[in-house]
């Protein structure tokens, strides 16, 4: 979502940092570039002046030209400035669901991603905060709307409100009240109908819902990739129905992200959440300092750690780290480390979040390193037999053909993967030899120790522990517990390493 913008700053940034000494009008210059970047991508103009603005104040003292390092001093105060912008005077709150059973009413316009973000954010309250949910949807206007979210309640495992035909929406908002309090659950989704505007009707139905319903939380739901407009919008429904969060859907698209950059400075409401795509799971806490660092190209390796958390299963990855640890490393581990990475999200959304990886995405994309190449290389992987997965050495020439038949691909692609294979075991015997593995490990483990089982307990980490996780995983190992393989950037990710394949080009 914010590729362009993070481009544009981070080209304004790299002149900044190898200047040296910095003049005022050097300073001048930057942000002048600084506010057009802004402004082109559909932040409002009133947050861009007050931005640069902001931060010429921060910029042009003493403290920053006499710098010895002015230039990522100047970067530090943009940072700064992005983070307030984006989270306001503080933290967005978690979501107030104390008293059950605590009402949650989903508001937006048509189309915005409304009922799959209610899926969502019930499967979230289920699986972390085991909330007991039930869902409801007050949509008796667009065809298919209650069974579709009938349909999504009965893929996550929650509750529906039975459908009853004929019913207005102040009805299914009291009949889905009674069966939230008799049915014992602890949060009740009512998921509002939509419009193609915001138009009297619209507001006249949702503000009777809200009277009835008495929500806790009043979230509204808007499509990222509509721009500024998204801002309106907000405004709209704050001023005649009383909005507590936003949550932006579709921010994985290549919209510019104005909307987001200026919804809280705008509405002074926070935004609660981002829809990263359609998969259920696919849904982010927003967070100013990540989203702020990703903007700047300094990445997110926390959200990387806790995406690997999420998605590591302990006893597999326990067994991986021994193996590593003895230098270990045939081909059915390479296999389990590339289907790490495609339940992280894949190679671009990794390298997304990696600090200085950004800019290098779209060139590893050009150059055929993107998610299709680790199917590839996972399916050459399960053409061979069992004996050839634990020991490589036995492909001969034959069995080459044979196994890139069996892919539908070529020999080329089937070396490729052998030499890329043969690297990562080289440098896991080297770390296992030196104890720089058994370092990582213990790295790993972070200053709160290990779980059972030799494990890191990452659950209970706190941000700094999680941080030491992310360095470790950065110096060297693979994903958590043997996660992702060697290479990007030196932490582990890109076949033979993109750091390596740029600097041969």
């Amino acid at each position: 979502m914010f590729e362009s913008l993070s481009d544009r700053l981070g080209g304004v940034f790299d002149r900044l940092t190898k200047a040296g000494a910095l003049s005022e009008a050097d300073v001048d210059a930057a942000l002048r570039e600084v506010r057009t970047a802004l402004l082109e991508a559909d932040v409002s103009l009133s947050v861009a002046r007050d931005f640069i603005k902001a931060v010429k104040t921060r910029a042009t003292g003493q403290a920053v030209t006499k710098s010895v390092t002015p230039g990522q001093q100047v970067v530090k105060i943009v940072h700064d400035e992005l983070i307030a912008v984006l989270g306001g005077e503080g933290p967005a709150d978690a979501l107030k669901i104390d008293n059950p059973p605590s009402t949650i009413l989903m508001v937006g316009l048509q189309g915005s991603g409304k009922t799959t973000t209610t899926a969502k954010l019930a499967k979230r309250l289920k699986e972390r905060n085991n909330k007991r949910v039930l869902l409801a949807s007050l949509d008796t206007n667009r065809p298919a709307a209650m069974e579709q979210l009938a349909i999504l309640a009965g893929q996550i495992g929650v509750d529906s409100l039975p459908i009853v035909k004929g019913e207005t929406a102040v009805q299914i908002a009291k009949r889905a009240k009674t069966q939230a309090a008799f049915g014992g659950y602890d949060v009740l989704f009512l998921d509002t109908a939509g419009r193609l505007h915001i138009d009297e009707v619209l507001m006249d139905e949702i503000q009777s819902v809200r009277d009835i319903a008495d929500p806790r939380e009043t979230l509204l739901v808007v499509d990222g990739l509509t721009g500024q407009d998204a801002v309106n919008v907000a405004a709209e429904f704050d001023g005649k129905v009383g909005i507590t969060g936003v949550v932006l859907t579709r921010m994985d698209g290549d919209g510019r992200g104005g909307a987001a950059l200026s919804m809280r400075a705008i509405t002074g409401k926070p935004i609660r959440f981002v829809g990263m795509g359609e998969k259920m799971d696919a849904l982010e806490t927003f967070e100013a300092d990540r989203v702020a660092g990703r903007i700047l190209g300094m990445g997110d390796i926390v959200a990387l750690v806790e995406k690997a958390r999420e998605t590591f299963e302990a006893e597999q990855s326990e067994r991986m780290a021994r193996r590593f640890q003895k230098g270990l490393f045939n081909m059915n581990d390479l296999r389990m480390q590339l289907e790490q990475m495609l339940k992280m999200g894949g190679m671009q959304s990794i390298m997304g979040m990696l600090p200085g990886m950004g800019g290098m995405a779209k060139a590893a994309e050009k150059a055929g390193f993107d998610d299709r190449m680790l199917k590839r290389q996972i399916a050459l992987i399960q053409s061979m037999t069992k004996k050839e997965r634990a020991n490589p050495d036995l492909l001969a020439a034959s069995r080459k053909k044979r196994i890139a038949k069996g892919a539908g691909l070529e020999v080329s692609e089937l070396n490729k993967l052998l030499k890329q294979h043969q690297q990562m075991a080289d440098m896991m015997k080297k770390m296992g030899k030196g104890g720089m593995m058994k370092q990582a490990i213990a790295q790993m483990m972070g200053k709160g120790g290990a779980a059972a089982g030799g494990m890191p307990d990452l659950k209970n980490m706190d941000p700094a522990q999680l941080e030491e996780a992310a360095r470790a995983m950065k110096s060297g190992m693979g994903g958590l517990g043997g996660g992702l393989p060697r290479g990007l950037g030196g932490m582990g990710g890109l076949p033979q390493g993109l750091s390596g394949m740029f600097k041969k080009k």
